[in-house]
């Protein structure tokens, strides 16, 4: 067992816990960055899959999210545009599938004005929203004790409408049913994004990429590192006290003075704390948990929709892909479709055999594209429930009431203790975003309580 000394150990070497080592040591400070996988990343990992080159966990950039814009331009990483020429698509409750332009599915008119008016209503109570504290908006609490369905339920009895609705936060964002979080998580979810309108928008909400694919943030923040960061090295116990912390993974023992948990919340229970968490972080993380969504990816000769004049983009709450995009990589002439599917639909079809899923999901995006759909020359699932440290995708979220009633104690350190990562930011929930401005947050705690 190696045993080294580091002013800050560092758990976890995604977006947030290597941004924040990358801003420890620009000001001279020493750290170690201790990470279980045997790369660097977290939910960032762009991989080779049968000569296609697939972006297997996060992937776009938004144009209000600064933090990752400026990180890309530091590092010298280029971007380029998600193709978005032509038609949409959509299909209804009865199957039915409509081409469109614009951001509103092409719906009856009664329903698409029920649609508009309850897109105004949710951006008028988010622009009351400080992302950084949902809990101050008013009516928080009891906002917070009605799930997202029942408040549009509340708001209409228009089927249609409250599926569409649901669809931009339950199975696009939160990746769970919308039962099963609140109205103040779902408005909390449109805040972290500017508005719930920026939802809706997905020439907004998934504007760009990055040229070689997003996980090139954390390796070159890594390289800059060298040596200090570990790999395969899953922390086991994580002893501390006001006088510092000693972080024991399977190789190597940090004695530091102070300690960054960079993980997502549902993971914290994986690490042995000596003594333990306090009372409230022990109730706190249990009201706490992934959603659950299969990200597909289906690679073609090439690009067939754009010849039927067709943009990539599609929707439906009513189809086992509840959404679809032209995902093709820049420069690549093969075509690339990346769909969606997601909570009760993904449990439901890894019930079932690789092959009898990937004909059922491979089904399901022909209703959107044809027949050709059914046929692509790679075909890939990433299936975060299954990776040992993440355990769900694509973040962790509050369950009803649990905002209100413990947001305010979500970032706040244990002693030497601070926790950052992309489930804990305001501005950019859950997205590389918020991992980037959590990283720096808690940085700069520890360098000015270095400073005291």
């Amino acid at each position: 067992m190696t045993e080294i000394s580091r002013d800050v150990v560092i758990i976890g070497a995604g977006a947030a816990g290597l941004t924040a080592a990358h801003e420890l040591t620009r000001a001279g400070w020493s750290v170690a960055v201790l990470e279980a996988r045997d790369r660097v990343g977290g939910r960032l990992w762009t991989d080779t899959i049968d000569g296609a080159m697939l972006e297997i966990g996060g992937q776009w950039v938004s144009p209000d999210q600064d933090a990752l814009i400026g990180m890309l331009e530091e590092l010298g990483l280029d971007t380029y545009e998600r193709y978005r020429e032509g038609e949409s698509v959509y299909i209804g409750p009865s199957g039915e599938l409509t081409r469109f332009t614009g951001d509103i599915f092409p719906v009856a008119p009664e329903t698409e004005q029920i649609m508009v008016d309850l897109i105004e209503e949710l951006d008028e109570l988010v622009a009351q929203m400080d992302a950084d504290k949902p809990w101050a908006l008013p009516d928080a609490e009891r906002l917070d004790q009605i799930s997202f369905e029942a408040w549009l339920a509340e708001h209409t009895d228009d089927r249609e409408a409250i599926d569409n609705i649901a669809l931009f936060i339950a199975g696009a964002m939160l990746t769970k049913p919308a039962h099963a979080f609140s109205a103040l998580q779902a408005l909390h979810m449109a805040a972290s994004a500017g508005s719930f309108s920026h939802l809706v928008d997905a020439d907004f909400i998934l504007d760009k990429r990055v040229v070689g694919g997003l996980q090139q943030v954390p390796l070159r923040l890594a390289e800059r590192l060298g040596s200090d960061v570990f790999l395969s090295q899953p922390v086991r116990t994580l002893e501390w006290s006001d006088d510092g912390v000693v972080a024991v993974a399977d190789g190597v023992t940090v004695r530091a003075r102070f300690a960054i948990v960079a993980l997502a919340p549902n993971l914290y229970e994986r690490i042995s704390f000596a003594p333990p968490l306090p009372r409230l972080q022990q109730q706190m993380h249990q009201h706490l948990s992934m959603g659950f969504v299969i990200k597909v990816h289906a690679v073609y000769d090439r690009p067939f929709w754009r010849e039927q004049g067709l943009s990539g983009t599609a929707f439906s709450p009513y189809e086992l892909s509840h959404e679809a995009y032209d995902n093709t990589n820049h420069g690549d002439e093969r075509g690339t479709l990346v769909g969606f599917v997601s909570d009760r639909h993904a449990d439901d079809v890894f019930r079932l055999s690789a092959e009898e899923r990937k004909e059922k999901i491979l089904e399901s995006l022909s209703h959107y594209y044809g027949p050709e759909a059914k046929n692509p020359v790679v075909y890939y699932e990433s299936d975060w429930g299954a990776e040992e440290w993440t355990r769900g995708a694509y973040a962790a979220s509050f369950d009803l009431g649990g905002l209100s009633r413990y947001g305010a104690d979500l970032r706040e350190n244990v002693g030497p203790i601070h926790f950052a990562c992309s489930d804990l930011a305001g501005a950019g929930f859950q997205h590389v975003d918020g991992a980037i401005r959590m990283g720096r947050l808690v940085a700069d705690q520890i360098l000015t309580a270095g400073q005291a």
